[in-house]
């Protein structure tokens, strides 16, 4: 039963990180720097206030007493905010199918830090894997005439910020949350200082459907987040790995069937490969985990654009 209710949760919260473009897409006229302070800012107030009617808040005083731990909190909330804002940025330029090659990308990206970064050694599938993903990458350049380079920032960004948040023991997803929003506050000051600076802040002069959608980013990015955490204790790792392919096929949709955004022959391609490299990759981490341990190759961290894991 708690399995059950646990794949559930996941499958909840993937799916309605894979209906963001949906939501986000409606806080126009609202400029992405100005999206991503409020998304700061609300979320930073929504988990403070869980954790203070919780009785977790002592949770944020644990994470700032490791000066060490609070750096590489500090580095990935950094990359957090950069994910967020190319996201942003990208579903506010009709570059939705864009992010969700991205969040396609980043398991075969995980692949590679392992390799790099950690020295593990490859498959044989996880070769192949990883050659499609590169021909993929490179038609794609061809068809776009220029790297992805929205897809790549938003998988290069994640990788870097899920191998950060491997290295870092946290009470909790929610106080990850916090600790992070906390440390990113100057920088949605920042943000609405340039948009005052620019165009102007949005915020009260666009009706009171504007303010409310904005102040819902907070819940927005929180929802999710509790239900994974829910879910990630309940249910196996290949689950987990397998249901966070609902988030780019649900934003892949949303950019074709909703804003009609063009899928020429060369990016479909692209795509084609890379869809083939996941299916190889999900064969290998379902055996290798029948057959050995869990691995965590499949299973990357929460996509920031869903919030801290």
């Amino acid at each position: 039963m708690e399995q059950r209710r646990g794949a559930i949760a996941g499958a909840f919260a993937y799916s309605l990180w894979g209906l963001f473009p949906l939501f986000f897409h409606h806080l126009a006229p609202t400029g992405p720097l100005e999206v991503l302070g409020h998304r700061i800012v609300w979320s930073f107030v929504v988990v403070s206030v869980v954790l203070r009617a919780t009785g977790r808040a002592g949770g944020i005083a644990v994470l700032r007493a490791d000066g060490r731990r609070a750096a590489r909190i500090a580095l990935a909330a950094l990359l957090l905010a950069v994910n967020w804002l190319t996201y942003l940025w990208a579903v506010n330029n009709g570059r939705i199918v864009d992010a969700a090659l991205g969040y396609f990308i980043n398991p075969l990206l995980s692949v590679a830090l392992g390799v790099l970064v950690l020295g593990e050694r490859l498959r044989r599938a996880q070769v192949w894997a990883l050659m499609l993903g590169a021909v993929a990458v490179v038609i794609l350049t061809v068809g776009y005439g220029k790297l992805p380079w929205v897809a790549l920032t938003l998988a290069t960004t994640f990788g870097a910020y899920g191998f950060l948040k491997k290295t870092i023991v946290v009470p909790g997803a929610i106080e990850s949350l916090a600790a992070e929003s906390a440390v990113l506050l100057p920088i949605a000051i920042v943000g609405f200082a340039i948009a005052l600076a620019g165009p102007g802040i949005t915020f009260g002069h666009h009706g009171v459907g504007n303010v409310a959608l904005l102040v819902l980013t907070g819940p927005v990015t929180a929802v999710p987040l509790v239900l994974f955490a829910y879910a990630a204790h309940r249910i196996p790792l290949t689950l987990v790995g397998l249901l966070m392919y609902l988030t780019p096929v649900g934003q892949f949709l949303c950019g074709v069937l909703v804003f009609h955004e063009a899928v020429p022959i060369a990016r479909l391609a692209g795509f084609a490969l890379v869809w083939a490299a996941l299916v190889i990759l999900t064969v290998d981490a379902v055996r290798h985990y029948r057959n050995e341990a869990p691995t965590p190759v499949l299973v990357g961290p929460l996509p920031p654009d869903r919030a801290a894991a």
